[in-house]
């Protein structure tokens, strides 16, 4: 049934929806309106923006500081800012920032947007929850839109968010990343294993297309 599902949706929802996202396009979300360019991932028609601000939004942001790590559009790190939380949100595609400042300033949200590759830009502190939806395909990305959807080949992309993590952190951080079935989650448990990091399930969603997961990122020692 999943099979057919998934035929069904691939050769008639996928295309019109990529059709549709060829211009910008105005989301609302509660309060918050944004608008959102074809370069950007919308988290309207995916689901892993929605899983992972659901679980978030049930945290205690009030003071908290909080990195949105590979922003997109930041709905995260903007509905966190409304719950009293300082937002640090980030994307190496410099469309997705132009559009976060944009967007914070129409909104009158208060948040830092930087563009930066991972953590490189990102000046020395730790954080006290890093949200993270990162991209899952093993391919090389080629363009700005492609940053949010391939890992690189041997997921490079992974290599480097565990890599850097351990600077960005403190004992009590709580790192949380949306991954779902069709990722290579063996490959990206054993990166993080390497760096220093178990992977803990804490949240399974599952939908007519997809199983997806809330995964914690939790320093070894």
């Amino acid at each position: 049934m999943k099979t057919a599902i998934r035929h069904i949706v691939e050769h008639t929802y996928k295309p019109l929806l990529v059709r549709y996202l060829t211009k910008t396009r105005v989301y609302r979300h509660e309060d918050i309106r944004l608008e959102i360019p074809p370069e950007v991932f919308h988290p309207g028609f995916f689901f892993s923006t929605r899983l992972l601000l659901n679980y978030i939004r049930k945290l205690p942001l009030k003071g908290k500081k909080l990195l949105e790590l590979g922003c997109g559009s930041a709905l995260i790190g903007m509905c966190a800012a409304r719950q009293g939380a300082k937002v640090t949100a980030t994307d190496i595609n410099p469309i997705a920032i132009t559009f976060v400042e944009k967007n914070s300033l129409q909104n009158d949200i208060k948040l830092t947007p930087i563009h930066s590759n991972l953590f490189e830009k990102i000046p020395a502190q730790s954080f006290d929850i890093i949200a993270i939806n990162p991209p899952y395909y093993k391919k090389n990305p080629g363009t700005n839109r492609e940053y949010a959807w391939y890992c690189g080949e041997n997921g490079e992309y992974f290599q480097a968010l565990f890599a850097g993590l351990r600077k960005y952190v403190h004992s009590q951080s709580e790192v949380l990343m949306v991954l779902f079935e069709g990722c290579d989650l063996e490959m990206i448990e054993n990166l993080a294993a390497m760096h220093g990091f178990n992977t803990r399930c804490v949240q399974t969603n599952k939908n007519f297309l997809e199983t997806s997961f809330i995964f914690q990122i939790e320093p070894v020692n």
